[in-house]
């Protein structure tokens, strides 16, 4: 079984939608545990994190997302676990969760030092389970050299667990590859692949949103798989608002008090993907019948505009299980910029070319 630590040197570096991919390119039985929780999903008086969920859901796995990580506070851990206690917990979910798998992904945390002070950070993770550490670097160019520089100067790469780095998001993929790589081959960095940015991957869905939010879904369910492109705060007047240019656009969720019937009238007379509806206020009967009767999802939360308006700020996209086309499209960026031999893979001919012919070869 092939074991690899999947860490990043930023937050939102895209580790889980790399982790999907490669998973779906390698094939096979895969395992999966994020010892450190920090996604967390509440549901039916159970905790777990929402990136175990969503691997478990996508590939139909058995095992419990609950029991996937060993904890979700630094100062729980700290108080449960000394580091011998840690290693052993990890090498047994590995072979209890790992048995009869062909690969194997253990997720670190948002960034390759989280988790350090509970014995969890990615290289202790990499070392207990004899595993191989994957680190995924991602941002403007400034930022990519600086990581990789950075893991070179302080023997990161030295080390025997260390296979190499995915540079992941890169907006001019090609010109990236002529003017840096060869300055990032000179380090002697191990580069398993250069992945360009794609518009398409960040983009939410309303499930996702309703998923991250602890939403009640009032209406539409069946309409959770839409896109949102824009996010329009419903603070001022709905004359006002219905100025506002990304008011026309499609594609867009409307925010608002469950109180401020105007602007719920406005919006399901525009091209909205849903609405959320603040304050834990239900609207009047009449206007969830006609968003019932336009399909439009009714998002109900407790929490004010503001605090609502901020959650999704900070949120970083991610694929659902129903996300079909964006996983396929996620699979084929692994396939077609990341060297797949490297995770034990032997690609076909048409996908050896492409990798070898590419910007990272």
């Amino acid at each position: 079984m092939n074991k690899y630590v999947i860490t990043s040197m930023r937050a939102s570096a895209g580790k889980t939608s790399l982790i999907i991919g490669l998973a779906k390119a390698l094939g096979g039985k895969i395992g999966y545990i994020k010892p450190f929780g920090e996604r967390l999903i509440y549901y039916k008086k159970r905790l777990w994190d929402y990136d175990a969920a969503l691997i478990a859901n996508i590939f139909q796995m058995d095992d419990d997302p609950e029991g996937m990580s060993i904890g979700f506070h630094h100062a729980k851990l700290l108080s449960m676990f000394d580091e011998a206690a840690t290693r052993e917990k990890i090498c047994d979910l590995i072979e209890n969760i790992g048995k009869g798998k062909d690969s194997f992904f253990i997720e670190a945390g948002r960034d390759i030092t989280y988790g350090n002070a509970v014995h969890l950070d990615a290289f202790s993770l990499a070392q207990y389970a004899d595993a191989n550490l994957v680190v995924v670097v991602s941002g403007d160019e400034n930022q990519i050299l600086d990581d990789i520089f950075f893991l070179k100067r302080w023997g990161y790469t030295e080390n025997s667990c260390f296979q190499g780095v995915i540079i992941n998001k890169v907006p001019n993929a090609a010109e990236f590859a002529e003017t840096r790589l060869p300055k990032i081959k000179e380090l002697g960095v191990n580069v398993l692949g250069i992945i360009p940015y794609s518009a398409e991957l960040p983009l939410f869905t309303v499930s996702y949103l309703a998923d991250r939010l602890f939403a009640k879904i009032i209406t539409g369910e069946s309409q959770l798989c839409r896109p949102v492109k824009a996010i329009i705060i419903g603070a001022m007047s709905a004359a006002s608002t219905l100025k506002h240019p990304l008011f026309q656009e499609e594609h867009k969720v409307v925010i608002t008090s469950g109180d401020r019937s105007d602007m719920i009238v406005a919006a399901l007379g525009s091209k909205v993907s849903a609405i959320i509806l603040t304050n834990n206020i239900m609207p009047p009967a009449s206007l969830v019948a006609k968003a019932s009767k336009l399909e439009i999802p009714l998002l109900l939360v407790s929490a004010d505009t503001y605090t609502v308006a901020k959650q999704i700020d900070s949120m970083e996209s991610l694929p659902t299980k129903d996300d079909a086309d964006k996983i396929i499209l996620i699979e084929q960026l692994i396939n077609a910029h990341i060297r797949l031999r490297e995770f034990g893979l032997r690609p076909s001919s048409k996908e050896a070319h492409g990798n070898e012919s590419g910007s990272v070869s």
